[in-house]
């Protein structure tokens, strides 16, 4: 019997309890930390850091932050061709086979040039695995279902972030502009990431609305339009929002004056 209690009096121990609740919101703000640290290191990496460390966005950070013209090219060029070569031929094998070719010669050129493939090598995986899909099925719509299923992980990651009132945006952009997880603090400043973060969801949540009708319709029109639909609400879509998004950013997350060594060295001293 008075184990029995014991273990009551423990449960409802409320000392205990409350430690356990700050253990589990330290845990939070460790995993949390963690997430905003890889998406602000993947961001930079991907060109965006140079248009996070302007004071204006200027055309040639924005071009980089898309991946330069190479990038784009390398983004585009494979789903026009694909495009093109269906809308007028109907022929599966041919069109795949074609877009892969263009993103196996860009992948080519990179290593050849010594430059990071990363993008390239990343953009011909996808289009290999889309046209393995379509190949094995003999449908052309199939060439983009691996990108539909990218677009609803995509748009549930983010509505989940919102749900749990942990926007992706804001870590993000918390760890870009060297706030850390302050800005969840700051009222004001985690009402603008939450809106910033659906604003994301919105483009992907937009791209499935408008892409699957057309892939469930199963017709050589219907996958034509499907390929004109995803280069649309592609770059057209990102661009603008990923500048809106500098422009909102900027404004919560102000930039500290950086010191000069002599400043640091006296400051040390």
């Amino acid at each position: 019997m008075s184990g029995g209690r014991d273990v009551t009096d423990q449960h409802h121990d409320p000392e205990r309890s409350a430690a356990e609740g700050g253990q589990g919101a330290d845990r939070d703000d460790q995993v949390a930390s963690t997430l905003g640290e890889s998406l602000a290191r993947a961001a930079r990496n991907s060109g965006m850091g140079q248009l996070v460390d302007g004071d204006a966005p200027t055309g040639a950070a924005l071009l980089a932050a898309l991946g330069g013209i190479r990038g784009l090219l390398e983004t585009i060029l494979p789903g026009l061709v694909f495009l093109i070569l269906f809308t007028f031929t109907q022929n599966v094998p041919l069109s795949i086979g074609v877009s892969v070719a263009v993103a196996v010669v860009f992948t080519v050129v990179r290593v050849v040039g010594k430059t990071p493939i990363t993008q390239a090598l990343a953009g011909l995986i996808g289009v290999g695995l889309s046209a393995i899909f379509a190949l094995i099925t003999g449908r052309g719509e199939d060439n983009f279902i691996l990108g539909i299923w990218t677009n609803a992980a995509y748009a549930t990651a983010l509505l989940i972030s919102i749900l749990v009132r942990w926007p992706l945006i804001g870590l993000a952009a918390g760890y870009l502009m060297g706030d850390g997880l302050a800005w969840r603090s700051v009222r004001s400043k985690f009402r603008v990431m939450q809106v910033l973060t659906f604003l994301w969801f919105l483009l992907f949540a937009a791209r499935l609305l408008v892409q699957v009708p057309l892939y469930l319709a199963h017709t050589d029109e219907a996958t034509s339009a499907l390929a004109l639909t995803k280069l649309l609400m592609g770059v057209p879509l990102y661009a603008p929002l990923l500048l809106v998004t500098w422009f909102v950013v900027k404004g919560q997350f102000p930039q500290k004056p950086r010191q000069s060594p002599h400043s640091t060295g006296t400051a040390a001293g």
